[in-house]
């Protein structure tokens, strides 16, 4: 394992015992973070899935009825057809904070949501095109909100990742790095003591066989 690359003295020793401390603190506040994450990550992706199974059993019969409707009608009164919304509604963009990720809310104002209309006389359209505008009035709402749980759960898999990196960092990188920096000094420091010792007792052999000549 490699060692920092510091002078051997008590102070450094101390500076990097702080250091491994706040290392351990955070590697334990990011791995709880990443739990966390994971957690709500798991439910987003759970209320994701129900989502879209519901979206995707009613959108390609939409599409299918879309599609039958302009092989039937011209493409002129297709087009006037579609020209004016079918149906109002107050869609309100904002972001919120799920453990330090910014993530989007997309909601609706139930209240005011308008009535489906059909814009356009009966005569020239299909009922095709009927149920079709009136699937996608009612999949307006689960369309939302799976818009934003998909971006949420990206931001979320993002961060999880960026955490993930971070804790693996810390706990094969930086911790062990200081650990062996930390025993590599204390093995030096001890040699050192070990060394004065030797020599003040060297020395004060030496002061006694002078004293005795």
């Amino acid at each position: 394992m490699a060692t920092l690359r510091v002078n051997p003295t008590r102070m450094e020793l101390t500076r990097i015992k702080r250091r491994l401390v706040t290392a351990k603190r955070g590697h334990k506040l990011l791995k709880d973070k990443r739990d966390a994450l994971v957690r709500r990550f798991i439910a987003l992706v759970r209320e994701n899935a129900a989502l879209r199974r519901r979206v995707e059993e009613s959108l390609p019969q939409a599409l299918r009825r879309f599609a039958l409707a302009s092989a039937v009608m011209e493409g002129t009164a297709l087009e006037g057809a579609l020209l004016y919304p079918a149906r109002k509604a107050e869609v309100f963009i904002g972001t919120k904070n799920i453990l330090s990720v910014r993530v989007p809310t997309v909601s609706l104002n139930e209240e005011g949501l308008g009535d489906t209309v059909r814009p356009y006389g009966y005569a020239e359209t299909s009922v095709e095109l009927d149920e079709a505008i009136s699937t996608m009035a009612d999949l307006l709402p689960d369309l939302l909100k799976l818009a934003e749980v998909e971006k949420s759960c990206n931001l979320l898999a993002d961060e999880i990742e960026k955490t993930r990196r971070r804790v693996n960092a810390l706990e094969y990188v930086m911790i062990p790095q200081f650990e062996e920096t930390i025993r590599v000094i204390s093995m030096k420091l001890d040699e050192n003591e070990r060394s004065s010792v030797v020599r003040l007792m060297k020395v004060k052999e030496m002061i006694s066989q002078e004293a005795e000549q």
